[in-house]
């Protein structure tokens, strides 16, 4: 979801436009957690995180604008709120990808109950967090501070720095990630952070921005779609190895990882591709 502010002026200062930004995904957060409560769907669950997973995105962009002890608590929180949102579609993931591969000796019963358990603790925690309340005092502290700076930033200059920082932030990850070895999925993790950053910002942005920035919304989606794709078979060989007990006999569980390791192998290929 875009933050709707096509009509912001150009002329506008970055400070003033902080809320603006911010509280369209705030809205957006609190009714998915608020629809959890009823449904534990994971596409419910994955919006919930990428909408948190957006505010980080602005609050790094606002970072040069923000206190960093300010900025490092409240993207803590977040990244936390996100990850609880995420285990549930963890145990998705690994479940489509152990069908997709036709692994017929996968224990589906036990992998959907422990997706189950994953989804029950995922609501408990997100229930628990009071999420509105949160997200609203993040935002009040925020733009507080903002408002105190005194500062009158150039909106569309502010938005062209940082764009690109984060681009070079993107070009240095692919070029660290071309040079180095091949499993060295970290590498890969960096650029698929980065070029989702990316991708948010030129969101967020879109109205102040030239047409050159138009053309990379392509790139970026294929990036995020082969890293992605990358990432989550790494994330289901972790969550796999970690619950291979639920295997009835440990050379099923053997079996299932070495399907997801050339899987991966495969994946990483597509991915450098793009590098």
């Amino acid at each position: 979801m875009k933050p709707e502010n096509s009509s912001v002026p150009a002329s506008d200062t970055a400070e003033a436009h902080f809320t603006t930004f911010a509280t369209p995904l705030i809205e957006v957060a609190v009714a998915h957690a608020a629809a959890l409560q009823e449904n534990a769907d994971a596409e419910v669950l994955h919006k919930l995180r990428v909408a948190l997973r957006r505010l980080r995105s602005l609050l790094w962009a606002y970072r040069p604008l923000l206190d960093k002890a300010l900025d490092d608590r409240q993207r803590n929180l977040l990244k936390g709120l996100a990850q609880a949102a995420g285990q549930t579609r963890d145990w998705d993931i690994l479940i489509g990808l152990l069908c997709e591969l036709g692994d017929d000796k996968a224990p589906l019963d036990k992998l959907r109950a422990a997706r189950v358990e994953a989804s029950n603790k995922s609501r408990a925690i997100l229930s628990h967090a009071a999420i509105g309340s949160q997200l609203d005092d993040a935002l009040r502290s925020a733009q507080a501070t903002l408002d105190i700076s005194r500062r009158n930033t150039s909106l569309k200059q502010f938005a062209k720095k940082r764009l690109r920082s984060a681009e070079k932030s993107l070009r240095k990850r692919m070029r660290r990630a071309s040079h180095g070895s091949r499993s060295n999925y970290e590498a890969y993790h960096e650029v698929r952070k980065a070029g989702k950053k990316m991708r948010y910002l030129l969101d967020f942005f879109e109205p102040m921005l030239a047409r050159k920035h138009h053309k990379s919304v392509k790139k970026l989606k294929r990036i995020q779609k082969r890293f992605g794709a990358l990432n989550d078979v790494v994330a289901s060989e972790g969550l796999l190895a970690e619950n291979r007990s639920l295997f009835d006999r440990e050379r099923d569980a053997r079996q299932a990882l070495k399907a997801l390791e050339k899987e991966r192998r495969h994946r990483v290929q597509a991915a450098a591709k793009l590098l």
